[in-house]
């Protein structure tokens, strides 16, 4: 927004100061990105910046570490571990999380906001908290009744469907708020005319509400597939090396060994988030249009 030609002075330097502020505070959280984006082209075996490529000179770039994560069976096994687990978390994570939403923003359910903070509470506790309650959780073989304890014929520690749900656990919150959002400038009389035109609940969910909500969901999905692809604390905790996942290979070079194809990785995946990112934007836009919050 420019400034008007009336502007005091006092207007003009909070103008550029706050521009100032902002650019700061963007270039602070931009320059490890930008640091590891060209390290990762590295032809050395090293974390750091070499004479040769300070001085651009094309011997000291090399895609090797690229085709180390190619190539490498333990980094292949990650990557085929996290496309495994995340699309299924996710779908889990949108059908409940939209339904929940859904369900919450009917005037009539009792208790909406307690039970909203509930089920975004993974969101606000620390992701450490979260992994030891689900280790515990999943630890124990027996779900306590009234009527005593029910022995588990199985256990969900170091299963894949362990991994999956503890994963749609912590996208559910994403998806409970972004569908929430949408609802917000829902007409609900669209519903009503569907339901006196003699639609069932099915098929007004299908044919009226899903369409107009449909950009909400599928932000909340990719807020999810994002937050299941990137988690390394609760998969350290429910999962086994079965379920070894990137992060957590990630995680073990770092540990382990200082693997220069952890840049490379690094760099996939920051692409992979900004594709993202770019596509939850065109969603936001088109959901604004579809609720005239902006023009076409």
């Amino acid at each position: 927004m420019a400034l008007p030609a009336y502007a005091s002075t006092g207007q003009r330097v909070w103008h550029y100061s706050f521009r100032i502020i902002c650019g700061l505070i963007f270039f602070f959280l931009i320059a490890p990105i930008l640091v590891i984006i060209p390290l990762s082209f590295n032809a050395q075996d090293f974390f750091t910046f070499t004479p040769e490529m300070l001085a651009l000179q094309p011997e000291g770039y090399s895609t090797k570490h690229y085709e180390d994560f190619f190539t490498n069976t333990d980094w292949q096994l990650a990557l085929r571990n996290s496309l495994k687990i995340a699309p299924v978390a996710t779908v889990l994570s949108v059908v409940l999380g939209t339904l929940a939403a859904i369900g919450l923003s009917q005037s009539h359910v009792p208790f909406r906001r307690a039970i909203m903070a509930i089920l975004i509470s993974p969101m606000i506790v620390p992701l450490i908290i979260s992994a030891t309650g689900m280790y515990f959780f999943y630890s124990n073989p027996y779900i306590p009744t009234p009527f005593g304890k029910i022995e588990l014929p199985f256990t969900l520690t170091g299963t894949y469907w362990g991994v999956v749900l503890a994963h749609a656990a912590l996208g559910i919150p994403f998806v409970i708020i972004t569908v929430t959002a949408t609802l917000v400038g829902f007409d609900q009389s669209l519903t009503r005319a569907a339901a006196n035109m003699g639609a069932g609940p099915v098929t007004t969910f299908f044919k009226v509400q899903m369409p107009l909500i449909l950009p909400g969901v599928v932000s909340g999905g990719l807020f999810a597939f994002i937050t299941s692809f990137d988690e390394v604390v609760v998969v350290l905790f429910v999962g086994s090396a079965g379920q070894k996942t990137l992060p957590w290979q990630m995680f073990t070079g770092l540990r382990e060994q200082i693997s220069p194809t952890i840049l490379a990785v690094a760099t996939i995946l920051i692409g992979i988030s900004v594709l993202l990112l770019f596509v939850l934007e065109m969603l936001r836009r088109r959901s604004e249009r579809l609720r005239g919050l902006s023009p076409a």
